[in-house]
């Protein structure tokens, strides 16, 4: 038996908390102006947030506001001092990627994946390590001494390439110090763990379960540890079960390829396996900065395909066109959709265009 681990964060972990924040200065951007050309990141500790980063539009963006709505949000008591340091984009760079039809705003390597080992067909791992977070978030919503910050770990054990066992789920959880670890631990099990894998029962008959490993988790957030956007990448894709292009999402408007690019290599990775032209598939393209069309595209089912590679190439040649501004009219990519993207994953999520089955 193999096994494949992955996890998730929830919104009060630092990193995950300014990926949060700065997809939410790119929709105040594209809410005003679609044409916003974005990458405005943040930074941080204790009660310090740093935003840096370009921006060229048209919007008026009060970025402490934004911020400091949020940081309320997820709970947070204390009054963060929110320090700037912006600029417009190169206007080198924004002369070469803005004209009768998009560029790409960078050169980049992009990875998508998609599966038919679950529903969402992403790996399981990575769907119920978000699905835990996602329990987690509503329970603390109504649990006052639970806080934000949280983390989940989720092992599944595979036999010739599909799941047969849930081996082992870490999860970990900031608190009220006044809370004793037993009962944290009980009610976790029960009403939040316990609830998601009710739908897994067949997978989850022997596994093993550690809640807060390391005992209190009352100090939490920025106080606890630092955070900026973009170190969460792998688990915003695929759970380490696919590569990724390094390149992170949150923050960056859809003439950044890191994000249309990755959205639509997992539109079209997905399409062939729903398909059911392939049970794996996993695509790479590459750009190069002020280049409307990809360098290069690489398609590999890992010998799952059920139709030669001649023809699911054919496919993606007669019904998908990788051009920038392509990716962004099909998927619609010049909404301010992103801050829903932020936590629990880019991807395996019916709600986002890239998701949608095309006919």
């Amino acid at each position: 038996m193999k096994i494949l681990t992955s996890e998730s964060v929830n919104i009060g972990h630092p990193d995950k908390t300014c990926d949060l924040i700065a997809d939410a200065f790119l929709d105040e951007a594209l809410s005003q102006d679609k044409n916003s050309q974005m990458a405005v990141e943040c930074a941080i500790k204790n009660d310090k947030l740093f935003v840096y980063g370009e921006a060229t539009t048209n919007a008026k963006i009060d970025y402490e506001k934004i911020a400091k709505n949020i940081l309320k949000q997820i709970g947070y008591k204390t009054d963060f001092k929110v320090l700037c340091e912006l600029s417009q984009q190169s206007s080198e760079i924004n002369n070469a990627v803005v004209g009768k039809k998009l560029k790409a705003n960078d050169q980049g390597i992009v990875f998508g994946y998609a599966t038919n080992e679950t529903e969402e067909f992403m790996p399981l791992p990575i769907v119920i390590a978000h699905k835990l977070m996602q329990e987690y978030e509503q329970f603390r919503q109504t649990h006052s001494d639970f806080f934000a910050d949280a983390k989940s770990q989720v092992s599944v054990g595979y036999e010739r390439g599909k799941p047969c066992q849930i081996v082992e789920v870490v999860v970990s959880v900031s608190h009220n110090k006044k809370l004793t670890l037993t009962y944290l631990r009980k009610i976790i099990k029960q009403q939040v763990i316990d609830k998601v894998l009710s739908a897994y029962k067949d997978l989850a008959q022997h596994t093993k379960f550690l809640i807060n490993p390391a005992g209190k988790f009352s100090i939490w957030g920025s106080f606890a540890d630092s955070g900026c956007v973009g170190r969460k990448i792998v688990v915003d894709s695929y759970g380490g079960a696919a590569r990724v292009g390094g390149g992170c999402y949150s923050s960056k408007n859809a003439t950044k390829i890191d994000r249309s690019g990755a959205y639509y290599a997992r539109f079209v990775a997905k399409n062939i396996v729903a398909h059911k032209f392939a049970d794996r598939c996993e695509i790479q393209t590459s750009y190069a900065i002020g280049k409307e069309k990809p360098v290069s595209i690489m398609i590999e089912c890992f010998g799952t395909n059920h139709i030669s590679m001649n023809e699911i190439y054919s496919y993606v040649e007669k019904n998908f066109d990788f051009s920038v501004q392509n990716m962004i009219d099909e998927l619609d990519l010049l909404k301010p959709i992103y801050k829903s993207t932020a936590c629990y994953g880019h991807f395996g999520r019916e709600e986002f265009s890239w998701e949608k089955i095309k006919n």
